[in-house]
């Protein structure tokens, strides 16, 4: 059996290519349905710990029509914040099926207050701050993602 032995400086290598690789998250379609129609997103996905504790943390802006996607792969009480995150955003909470549960409206950037979930949450829809009024999101409102197998309005 062999042994390897990482040097100082290849670990080190290792640690800083870690976030470069969360610059590449998968991207997917999103649509909502709301009260004014169907909107679509093109969102990144965030499924495993690293990226769901890191998010949309340092990034100066976001297009329109962009957002994120957080997985937490079966429904929990959840609850985001916006450690070093520079851009408001709107965080929209939904269960298994993708229907929206609660929608926290331009969280505020920089700030530690957990903005919890009314209710178990699987999927969290994080998107640029206003966007969910302007919209139409909010409470009932339905996703429709490849990832929502259970979904309320299911891919056709």
């Amino acid at each position: 059996m062999k042994r390897f032995l990482v040097s100082g400086m290849a670990a080190f290598a290792l640690v800083l290519s870690a976030p470069a690789a969360l610059a590449e998250l998968e991207t997917s379609p999103l649509t909502i349905e709301s009260a004014n129609g169907d909107h679509v997103f093109t969102v990144e996905i965030a499924d495993d710990p690293e990226e769901i504790t890191t998010g949309l943390m340092n990034r100066e802006s976001m297009d329109a029509d962009a957002g994120m996607l957080f997985d937490f792969g079966q429904p929990r009480e959840a609850a985001m914040w916006m450690k070093n995150t520079l851009i408001p955003l709107d965080m929209v909470f939904a269960d298994s099926e993708g229907v929206v549960i609660s929608v926290h409206e331009n969280a505020v950037p920089g700030d530690l207050t957990p903005i919890p979930s009314a209710g178990e949450a699987q999927y969290v829809l994080e998107i640029n701050g206003g966007l969910a009024a302007q919209l139409g999101i909010a409470e009932g409102s339905e996703m429709q993602h490849p990832r929502i197998s259970d979904a309320a309005w299911p891919c056709e």
